[in-house]
């Protein structure tokens, strides 16, 4: 198998066309509030690591960055993201990697960004170490991803969802995690953000499954589990019940990493 290809790659690259439509992948509050804590990326070099289709790296289209690219081991998932920046007029490169291997040089971008990927990396520590030798000194890594939780039994139950909606995730980190990853890469951590969520409503586990391809088998393992669960494990992770259907809030994280300045590795 070659280094840019893994199971989950290859998983990815036959639902491509899902996340290209994915209202979750599309927009969420917590993209909206990292532009807000980012501000304007004018004139400067953007990085979206396990891009998916491109739409975080494409938020960005508007404001003219000097570069924007998307990096994803799943060609078709690259294939979406050229497609809809195409859509946009939008200048992009899309280049075929794993996140644990980023073929640019030291300090080729002033922004690194990777949402609803990281989880599913097999070795987040090499991943993170990557995309902090991307930066140039004062960079900055961004990052949302699905969160662990604090507590062992709720985040076995979290655990559980994960693995029945898409068997190849790896782990959902808590936000103690990632700061401690990012700590270790040499970055300052001046944005830790826990408990944060990418609908607004809540995705129904029917529309959640579809969007994963989950299948009609771990739809209702997942029904069942979630019905079995003790009311405030899922309360804690943010599902709630309406109509006789569980909604998730797709829980989340949001980490910013700032590259000390004067720094280069």
């Amino acid at each position: 198998m070659p280094a840019s290809e893994t199971l989950s790659s290859r998983r990815f690259d036959r639902i491509a066309a899902n996340f290209a439509t994915s209202e979750v992948h599309r927009s969420s509050p917590t993209m909206e509030a990292l532009h807000e804590t980012l501000g304007p990326q004018t004139g400067r070099a953007i990085c979206d690591v396990a891009c998916g289709a491109g739409h975080l790296a494409l938020s960005f289209a508007a404001e003219e960055p000097a570069r924007l690219v998307g990096v994803d081991p799943a060609p078709n998932m690259l294939e979406s993201f050229r497609a809809l920046a195409a859509e946009r007029s939008a200048a992009v490169e899309a280049v075929r990697s794993t996140a644990e291997e980023l073929p640019f040089p030291d300090a080729s971008f002033d922004l690194v960004v990777s949402r609803l990927a990281p989880h599913h990396f097999p070795d987040l520590p090499r991943a993170v170490a990557e995309m902090a030798r991307l930066l140039r000194p004062g960079g900055r890594l961004a990052v949302i991803d699905l969160e662990g939780h604090e507590d062992p039994e709720i985040d076995a139950l979290n655990h559980e969802l994960e693995m029945l909606h898409d068997p190849t995730h790896v782990r959902s980190h808590t936000l103690t995690e990632w700061v401690d990853v990012l700590q270790g890469a040499g970055l300052n951590v001046p944005v830790a953000r826990g408990g944060q969520a990418e609908s607004r409503t809540g995705v129904p586990v029917k529309r959640w499954c579809e969007i994963a391809s989950s299948g009609a088998e771990a739809e209702r393992a997942i029904r069942t589990r979630l019905a079995e669960a003790p009311a405030a494990h899922r309360a804690a992770l943010g599902i709630r019940e309406k109509d006789g259907e569980f909604h998730l809030p797709v829980r989340t994280c949001m980490v910013i990493g700032v590259k000390p300045l004067g720094e280069v590795r």
